[in-house]
């Protein structure tokens, strides 16, 4: 068996019902994007994401389900997210201002405003947004060490 234990980690949401839920849909092929405020990457000092880089999607219980490879990534204002980002999340969005809503409504959660290290989190529409899209290469049985990464927006 290949050893991916130095490929990055790659967190949807935070554990617990949600993030099971959309790493369900990586695997089930209905959610093939995702995305993520760029000051998130500011705060956690990381780079980027580019296209080509490769990353393991955990579960909650931190084991690997997919590996996934980036195959787009642009920065736009939240005013500018499109529809075919939006229906790609893969969380049943038919409309722009759904998706909206249900990423404002994480975005202002006590977790991710603990995460951001700011009570007063908010988004506008001039939040600069990392929107990325994925494919899977390979689906994964195995469990995958005590890594971190920044927990990746729905």
């Amino acid at each position: 068996m290949t050893d991916f234990s130095s490929l990055p980690i790659c967190e949807f949401a935070f554990p617990g019902p949600l993030r099971d839920q959309l790493v369900a849909a990586v695997l089930d092929g209905s959610k093939t994007s995702t995305t993520a405020t760029l000051i998130e990457y500011e705060i956690e000092q990381e780079e980027l994401p580019s296209v080509g880089l490769q990353e393991v999607v955990v579960d909650s219980a931190g084991k690997g389900a997919a590996i996934i490879e980036m195959t787009e990534v642009r920065q736009v204002r939240l005013a500018e997210v499109d529809l075919a980002h939006a229906v790609d999340e893969g969380e049943g969005f038919t409309t722009v201002a759904q998706w909206r809503a249900g990423h404002e409504e994480f975005w202002h959660s006590a977790d991710m405003r603990q995460a951001m290290q700011d009570p007063e989190f908010t988004v506008n529409d001039d939040t600069m947004l990392v929107l990325q899209r994925f494919t899977v290469i390979s689906r994964l049985p195995w469990r995958h060490g005590n890594h971190r990464h920044s927990p990746q927006l729905e």
